[in-house]
């Protein structure tokens, strides 16, 4: 009978990966341009779905790639936003597995952004996926 392999325990001293916001830069800009937290759902927000879709397809429509993240990817296209998205739903399931509820939070924030850049990419609606809910 074959020995079963099985995976190290997670070491949370080593390798560890750098603080988010030096990981993604994008989003940390992203954060920075929004000035005004408001009361949404009975919870303090900076920005609702909605609004950041907006602001995401004016971005794509306007933006200069070498200035706007967000019309980088749209720009490179939906292979380069997928692989953005595998690597960020990875990051999602490790925080939850691994880190705290902020960290966790912060991973899904950078998840959902990613998914509105493909659907900006791809011409899809919050309509068009509001239908499928």
């Amino acid at each position: 009978m074959a020995a079963r392999l099985t995976p190290p325990p997670f070491n949370r001293g080593a390798a560890r990966r750098p603080p988010v916001s030096h990981h993604h830069p994008s989003i940390e800009a992203l954060r920075a341009a929004v000035t005004s937290p408001r009361r949404v759902g009975g919870i303090m927000s900076k920005k609702t779905f909605e609004e950041l879709f907006a602001e995401l397809q004016q971005k794509a429509a306007t933006g200069d790639p070498a200035t706007s993240r967000t019309a980088e990817l749209v720009q490179a296209g939906v292979h380069t936003i997928g692989k953005k998205i595998v690597e960020e739903a990875a990051e999602v399931w490790m925080a939850a597995e691994h880190e705290s509820h902020d960290a966790a939070a912060e991973e899904i924030s950078q998840l959902l952004y990613h998914l509105q850049v493909m659907m900006v990419a791809k011409g899809i609606s919050l309509d068009d996926v509001y239908a499928h809910l």
